[in-house]
């Protein structure tokens, strides 16, 4: 059963609260257990409609690409959240303790897009709306917890699209590739936590092609009246576990030529 237009503002003004106060709110999916999918979006673009009155948006974020991940959440779909503009930071940035209240990172090739795409796009269409790519960090937090205390039940699906795919920041590289001229298939990464390297992976973790996953993300916002736009900045999905990152972590992903991103938690 559809959530109420009251309930869906509710789940987001609580959302809302939990970034701003930095404390986690229980499971919606344990609060409404016949939400939908759809209802999850909607509760992501309520937030959307309140955040844009006082900052831009940056881009667009996808998750849970691996087969790994939607296997272990029963689903057979991406995820999608927005980027806001205060979410960027450059590589080298120094995030103050306690900004985040779980943070976590994972590795990505970011693309900078240099013309809007819309509706039924093909990978072409996405190589030639690209400006260039470049790498990334995701910066990923938790406004709704991770496991209820009291039944043992775990977020699925609906909570982190609700929770805007569970998106906090985007750390970008400076280098910029033309990604018609690379199979970023094969652009990965060596990721390091405190000198150890914690995770390895290539572009093809992410649906065989990140590049796909543009054309997939085209594709849903369509269906919600929305198109990438130029100038945007969009997450192709991460092709990495991610890495937990307590206070004192110094994070460090080295892509060989495609370039190298690196940031530090006070």
């Amino acid at each position: 059963m559809a959530l109420t237009d009251a309930q869906i503002a509710a789940a987001a003004d609580d959302l809302l609260a939990a970034e701003a106060s930095r404390k986690q709110i229980g499971l919606l999916s344990k609060r409404y257990p016949g939400m939908t999918l759809d209802d999850a979006y909607a509760i992501q673009t309520a937030q959307m409609t309140r955040k844009t009155r006082d900052h831009a948006i940056l881009g667009w974020k996808i998750g849970l690409t691996s087969k790994v991940m939607q296997d272990a959440l029963g689903i057979d779909t991406p995820d999608s959240g927005v980027l806001y503009d205060y979410m960027r930071y450059d590589t080298g940035a120094v995030i103050p303790k306690g900004h985040f209240i779980q943070p976590r990172i994972e590795a990505e090739i970011a693309f900078v897009m240099k013309a809007p795409l819309e509706g039924d796009v093909t990978r072409e269409d996405v190589l030639a709306a690209t400006e260039y790519v470049t790498p990334a960090i995701e910066i990923l937090d938790t406004r709704i917890v991770r496991k209820d205390e009291e039944t043992g039940q775990t977020r699925v699906i609906f909570d982190t699209v609700s929770d805007n795919a569970a998106n906090a920041g985007i750390v970008l590289g400076t280098e910029r590739h033309d990604p018609s001229a690379l199979d970023l298939r094969w652009v990965g990464s060596i990721v390091k936590h405190n000198d150890d390297v914690v995770a390895t992976g290539l572009g093809a973790g992410v649906l065989d092609d990140p590049v796909t996953g543009l054309v997939w993300l085209a594709r849903r916002m369509a269906t919600y009246g929305q198109r990438i736009e130029a100038g945007q900045v969009i997450l192709s999905g991460s092709f990495i576990g991610p890495v937990e990152c307590p206070s004192g972590s110094r994070i460090e992903a080295d892509y060989g030529a495609f370039g190298s991103v690196s940031l530090t938690f006070d």
